[in-house]
């Protein structure tokens, strides 16, 4: 099963074959770092939204709840769902949700085992910004097929945090601004660093991480000590002979990215976006940001230092 650390998964109820999610919209009050509180938006109390999982072929009904102060929307991030139920109002039937209304999103589950998302469709500067969104993963549900020892989702944000003068950390509640935003602080699912929460492994696990990215900028996603594989992109598989090695990956805005690589280097090992800015807190030079770690559990001696030039998963 996905872990996304620092985010709850969505429960859900089965009833006559179909499972039944809940997702209110709403006001929340969000620590980003070190007492750097923000009013943003969010899904059931944080941001990102609870991961919701599913297995091809479910058939699904997400109820969104509308406890904002505006309209919004639901749209499901590279599911192929009938037009009625795309979440883009008024272009499509999918309707507006107005201040505490509801509406019922129902489909079935047609995409392939992958990494998805899910976030607001309406007043997108403001509200896709103000952090509503969230990860859907479709699990495999074949028992046969081997999978990864850790399987780890990190949704990428950023955040335009007003009255708060650059260079300063006060601890404090802050609004965000959403006119010009001039982005101030990055996290990795809703929290910067060092209030990110590190990627645990052991010494010869085979370690999945899956990126996503709603927001307006791109991240390169550099980890150190280990090469890895590409091994899906936006929620498709790249089949083995096709996967490429490299150490950093660029997540573009709108798309997520899987990669793979064996735990064999042991130590605690950063894994950041490469843009100088997006590692610091409102841009005090200590190390904050878009940045977490890599750290190993244990210390196998029986796993041999890396030193070849290409990963090996086997």
């Amino acid at each position: 099963m996905v872990i996304t650390p620092g985010i709850p998964d969505l429960p859900c109820t089965l009833a006559n074959g179909r499972k039944f999610f809940e997702l209110t919209a709403e006001e929340v009050l969000w620590e980003l770092v070190d007492g750097i509180i923000v009013r943003a938006w969010g899904y059931n109390g944080s941001t990102p939204g609870p991961t919701i999982h599913v297995y091809p072929g479910d058939k699904v009904t997400i109820r969104v709840i509308n406890h904002l102060p505006h309209r919004t929307s639901v749209h499901w991030h590279g599911l192929e769902v009938p037009n009625n139920m795309d979440g883009v109002p008024p272009l499509e039937p999918s309707p507006y949700i107005n201040p505490g209304e509801f509406f019922d999103y129902s489909f079935t589950i047609c995409n392939p085992p992958g990494t998805y998302m899910y976030h607001s469709h309406v007043e997108v500067p403001i509200q896709d910004n103000a952090g509503l969104l969230g990860g859907l993963i479709v699990e495999n549900p074949c028992t046969q097929c081997p999978g990864p020892d850790k399987d780890y989702l990190c949704l990428l944000q950023e955040w335009a945090v007003n009255e708060l003068p650059w260079g300063d950390l006060t601890p404090g509640t802050y609004p965000l601004t959403f006119v010009k935003p001039m982005f101030n602080f990055f996290t990795i699912n809703g929290k910067a660093y060092p209030q990110t929460l590190p990627l645990y492994v052991d010494c010869g696990d085979l370690v999945r991480v899956r990126f996503g990215n709603i927001q307006m900028h791109h991240h390169p996603i550099h980890l150190h000590g280990h090469q890895f594989r590409v091994s899906g992109a936006d929620g498709f598989p790249i089949s083995s002979h096709s996967q490429i090695c490299k150490n950093t990956i660029l997540v573009a805005s709108g798309e997520t990215w899987d990669i793979e690589f064996r735990a064999n280097n042991p130590g605690v090992w950063p894994m950041h976006c490469h843009m100088p800015h997006h590692v610091t807190n409102n841009g005090v030079p200590t190390l904050g940001g878009m940045f977490t770690t890599v750290t190993y559990t244990d210390v196998n001696p029986n796993v041999p230092e890396m030193h070849a030039h290409f990963p090996t998963l086997a």
